[in-house]
C-alpha cells in the first residue's frame, strides 16, 4: 500500500469499483468511483463548500478543474457550460480513468481529462476551481499554483477551497506574496471549516505594464 496517497501517479491496489450516488449540478445522479482515489465514497466537504459558493462558470472557453479526482467539479462545470471545453485535471491514472466514465454514463462529451502535462501550453482557461491536494506538501503545493494560476485569462477568476486547519490562512498569504502584481485575492466564503479563496487575475493598465516591463 506505499503507493495508495490519492495524488500517486498509479495506484498499487487491486482497482474495486463502487457505485454510488451524488448530486451534481443540481440533479442526483449515479456515478462510478474506486478506491485508490480522493473520497471515493461521496462528495468530500470541501468541494461541497466550494460547489455551494461559487458563480455559474462561463458559458464558453476552457475552464479547468484542478485536482479532478473522480469529477465532481468537472461534471458540474461542464453541465453548466455545455458549450465550454473542460479540462479535468490530476495525476492520479486512475481518478482521470472515473471521470472519463462518469463523463460517458452521464453523455457529456466536452471533457478533457487528462495529466498536467497533456494540456497544451497555450490553454488559458476562462475559469479554475480547484479543492488543491494539501496533503502533497507546501513546496509542490506552491509549485502547482506557480504553474497554473498564471494560466488564467485576464479578468477571470480562479476558486479554490482550503481547510482552516490546513492553512487556508497561510496560503492566502503566500498568494499575495507571490502574486502581488498579477492578481487579488480575497476570501469569498467560509462554512464548516473551510475558506473558499477567489484569485482574480487583473489586468493592468498599460502604464502598470510599461513599469513592470521596466523592473524586469
Amino acid at each position: 500500500m506505499a503507493n495508495e496517497h490519492y495524488f500517486s501517479s498509479t495506484p498499487e491496489s487491486d482497482l474495486k469499483l463502487r457505485t454510488i450516488h451524488a448530486t451534481i449540478a443540481g440533479v442526483e445522479r449515479e456515478l462510478v468511483t474506486s478506491n485508490g482515489i480522493f473520497s471515493p465514497m461521496r462528495i468530500d466537504a470541501g468541494t461541497q463548500v466550494l460547489l455551494s459558493n461559487v458563480p455559474a462558470p462561463p458559458p464558453g472557453g476552457n475552464l479547468l478543474d484542478l485536482g479532478c479526482g473522480w469529477g465532481p467539479m468537472a461534471l458540474t462545470l461542464a453541465l453548466e457550460s455545455p458549450h465550454a471545453t473542460v479540462w479535468a485535471v490530476d495525476v492520479n491514472e486512475r481518478a482521470l480513468d472515473l471521470v472519463r466514465a462518469n463523463a460517458k454514463k452521464l453523455s457529456i462529451p466536452n471533457i478533457n481529462a487528462v495529466l498536467p502535462a497533456d494540456v497544451p501550453d497555450d490553454i488559458t482557461f476562462m475559469s479554475i476551481w480547484s479543492n488543491p491536494p494539501i496533503r502533497v506538501g507546501k513546496d509542490e503545493l506552491h509549485n502547482i499554483l506557480e504553474t497554473w494560476l498564471p494560466r488564467l485569462e485576464l479578468d477571470a477568476d480562479a476558486w479554490l477551497v482550503v481547510q482552516r486547519n490546513l492553512g487556508s490562512d497561510s496560503l492566502h498569504r503566500w498568494m499575495e506574496s507571490t502574486f502581488p502584481k498579477e492578481f487579488t485575492f480575497t476570501r469569498a466564503a467560509t462554512h464548516k471549516g473551510y475558506r473558499v479563496l477567489r484569485a482574480r487575475h487583473r489586468a493592468l493598465s498599460e502604464r502598470a505594464s510599461r513599469e513592470l516591463d521596466k523592473g524586469s
